[in-house]
């Protein structure tokens, strides 16, 4: 269903929701006749469809809007404004209708009538429903971040594995073993400078093998010791050019994935003093280019692509660009997207031994939120239904928050108790279940 259709549908059902509101308050059901009934029904929903359908599609473009995770309240408090203005707006535009083409008054006798009070239970109405939608927006917005964060956590797993396992795997180091002891006979001290070279690539692996991005800085700086160590088993057969410095040192990378993009040019290509493998990395447009001049191993198995695969599964799992890969004129280049998202461990408390104990912590929290949040309940609105037949008992207000906080603590105890027990435990399964079918 197209949004325009939905939109027409919720205010079709808001507009009815609002007459029924509005008989309660002031004409308690009582028609002189079925055409009394429909022109009433009808006005209501034409105020319903102008005020819903106008504060939808504001919804709408704010939605689309990228909003920063600091302008929560700005984006509550634009929200609200812009539907009291809109609102408003509306409403006069709808009197003036209603009193000058149905009613048959002037224009001046329009304006000469207009009040506040004329407007107050449009806005009354208007702001419920905003508040409502915002609360359900933003308990969406959080629902997915949550199910976003638990598939971040199953990719980079399976990622990280296999990361792992092509950088630090036995070939790899076999050989870097026995150029080792090589050298070792040959020039003791080109062996320490190796030894100290391969300790760092492990040591970057152990340090960084939890995070989903890390500085630019740090991946080329290990980049480059990778590069020293493959440069003195292959010597004159291999060349690099790596940037000394970054252009901003708030830029992120997926971890890792230069080494894996090194490694394949390695594994898969000829390298001799006479055919010799050029590497270069560099910052175009927002990317980190990474280009090698091909010169396929004729014994070669079929590549996997498991590396290009998982470097390309993270990206798509935090930012929307995407990983480009080429190979023509003898030219293998990836360009890998260059992020500004503050680094963070990932969380794995699911799959850790207390994983009971978190659990029973979250479903405690959510239940003294729901006790919480109904003994106000409970305590607020009669007290607030007093103030109203204290006050002003011929304008009923007291039905806006009974409504407006009744519906807030519905959604509350539907997850606490409905949907939200069970609900982020099965998401995770189910992304763990299509994680082990790959």
């Amino acid at each position: 269903m197209n949004r325009p259709i939905k939109n027409i549908i919720i205010v079709f059902v808001i507009g009815i929701v609002i007459f029924v509101i509005a008989q309660l308050l002031y004409g308690d059901f009582k028609f002189d006749s079925v055409n009394q009934f429909a022109i009433h029904f009808g006005i209501m929903q034409l105020y319903s469809f102008v005020l819903g359908y106008s504060n939808l599609t504001f919804f709408g473009y704010l939605e689309k809007r990228e909003w920063k995770e600091n302008e929560r309240i700005k984006r509550i408090l634009i929200g609200v404004l812009g539907s009291g203005v809109i609102t408003v707006v509306g409403l006069f535009f709808l009197n003036m209708v209603t009193d000058v083409i149905v009613n048959g008054q002037t224009f001046e006798q329009f304006i000469d009538g207009e009040q506040l009070v004329n407007y107050q239970f449009g806005l009354w109405i208007t702001l419920t429903i905003v508040v409502v939608f915002h609360f359900i927006y933003f308990y969406t917005k959080y629902q997915k971040k949550k199910v976003k964060e638990s598939q971040i956590v199953a990719k980079t797993e399976s990622a990280k594995f296999e990361s792992l396992k092509n950088q630090l795997d036995p070939h790899f180091l076999f050989n870097s073993l026995n150029v080792l002891t090589s050298l070792i006979d040959e020039n003791p001290r080109q062996a320490e400078k190796f030894t100290t070279k391969l300790s760092k690539v492990y040591r970057y692996v152990l340090e960084h093998k939890d995070k989903d991005l890390i500085p630019l800085e740090d991946e080329l700086r290990f980049a480059k010791s990778y590069m020293e160590l493959l440069k003195m088993r292959f010597e004159e057969g291999i060349s690099f050019n790596i940037p000394e410095r970054v252009s901003n040192p708030e830029l992120k990378i997926v971890p890792l994935s230069l080494q894996l993009l090194l490694e394949n040019a390695v594994k898969h290509n000829v390298i001799t003093s006479k055919n010799p493998l050029e590497i270069n990395i560099y910052e175009e447009d927002g990317y980190l280019i990474v280009t090698n001049n091909i010169n396929l191993k004729s014994s070669l198995e079929k590549s996997t692509k498991v590396g290009l695969k998982n470097i390309d599964q993270r990206y798509s799992l935090i930012t929307n660009a995407k990983v480009e890969i080429s190979n023509k004129n003898k030219l293998f280049k990836v360009r890998l997207p260059l992020l500004t998202q503050k680094i963070k461990i990932m969380q794995t408390d699911y799959i850790d031994n207390n994983e009971r104990y978190y659990k029973a912590k979250k479903r405690v929290e959510l239940l003294k939120g729901f006790y919480g949040s109904l003994i106000a309940y409970c305590i607020v609105i009669p007290f607030l239904i007093y103030i109203n037949y204290t006050t002003s008992w011929g304008f009923k207000w007291f039905w806006f928050p009974v409504f407006g906080w009744g519906l807030g603590i519905t959604i509350q105890a539907f997850q606490v108790f409905g949907m939200g027990v069970s609900w982020e435990d099965r998401k995770i399964k189910e992304i763990m279940d299509k994680e082990n079918n790959y």
